[in-house]
């Protein structure tokens, strides 16, 4: 028992660490490079042109990094653990597909110039509630009254291709400029001017991670299946739904803030698993902190692999999240052979 707390100790120490070394890298690297040496004098003089990149650009980058990164490979904790399935993430349920359904009827109905950029978000989130609404109504219905996480999920898939259908129809019909804004809006960014949006991420992140804590033994006895899980007290209907909703409510901001950026819920929570264990107790902070360094350092290769101009981080996070996920099948195959 010992030695089981002080590996998780351990780890949680790495992790903080590497989080720290990836807030630094963020903050030192771009277009114009920042010794970490000066850090200390340029916030203190609070002036320059070194200080308004460090405070405009980069430190709300760093925080939407954090939580963005964090919420998703939290959900995508949970997620796994509610299906018992290490292939479920949070834009499984088509979560993902009607936030991007909803920012893409903003910007073909113009919403955009004539209210402001807030409506995306906005329409982004909306479509992302509705999807919920969707799945869970669906699902229970199909269950006749209780939750059915399997038919949920195949009902979650269906509504994603609709909604993936739906958007391709209005790409196809809108001018080159919307079609422009509703593709890069789908590669996912961290480029948010609204330092409102970001303290709602962030807040949002923060509370859904301490939250969800709560249930951590609840999803330990869901590993065990539903039936023993009730033998052991839990009450898995409750607890189901209850997590169902907070982890589509937080992809749901992430989605509109962010948009859609993929792998981070699927690969950080294997990988954690892999390294840690199944227990819930340290696998949901270790996911939160993994989940924020992995889009921190994504982040930054977005930022300066071909600077001056810049990544969507949804590619990055596409590509390195595939190959590494890859290569732990591969690594996990070998060894059990």
């Amino acid at each position: 028992m010992k030695n089981r707390y002080l590996k998780w100790i351990l780890f949680l120490a790495v992790l903080v660490v590497l989080l720290f070394i990836s807030i630094i890298i963020s903050l030192t690297t771009g277009e114009i490079n920042i010794s970490i040496s000066k850090i200390p004098a340029i916030f203190k003089y609070k002036s320059g042109i070194e200080y308004t990149v460090l405070t405009q650009l980069r430190l709300p980058r760093i925080i939407m990094a954090i939580s963005v990164g964090g919420a998703l490979s939290l959900t995508g904790t949970i997620l796994q653990g509610v299906y018992r399935n290490p292939l479920v993430e949070p834009y499984t349920l088509g979560i993902s597909g009607g936030g991007a359904l909803g920012v893409a009827l903003a910007i073909v109905l113009g919403l955009v110039n004539s209210i402001g950029a807030f409506v995306l978000p906005l329409f982004g989130f909306a479509g992302s509630m509705i999807t919920i609404f969707l799945v869970y109504f669906l699902g229970t219905s199909l269950g006749k009254g209780s939750i059915n996480i399997n038919k949920m999920l195949l009902v979650g898939v269906m509504i994603s291709f609709v909604a993936s259908s739906i958007m391709m129809l209005l790409m196809s019909i809108t001018t080159s400029d919307n079609l422009h804004d509703i593709v890069f809006w789908m590669m996912g960014s961290l480029d948010e001017p609204n330092t409102s949006l970001i303290k709602i991420m962030a807040y949002a992140a923060l509370l859904g991670l301490v939250i969800v804590y709560f249930f951590a033994r609840p999803l330990n006895a869901l590993r065990l299946g539903e039936t023993k899980a009730r033998h052991l007290g839990i009450n898995t209907s409750v607890t189901i739904r209850f997590l169902f909703i907070i982890s589509s409510l937080l992809t749901g901001i992430c989605v509109s803030v962010a948009g859609v950026i993929g792998f981070v819920g699927l690969v950080i929570p294997h990988l954690v698993r892999i390294i840690i264990g199944s227990d819930y107790r340290i696998q949901l902070i270790g996911s939160f902190l993994g989940g924020s360094i992995f889009l921190l350092i994504s982040d930054v290769i977005a930022r300066t692999i071909i600077a001056p101009n810049e990544l969507p981080v949804g590619v990055i996070t596409g590509i390195a999240g595939g190959f590494v996920f890859i290569l732990v099948l591969f690594r996990q195959k070998s060894i059990s052979k």
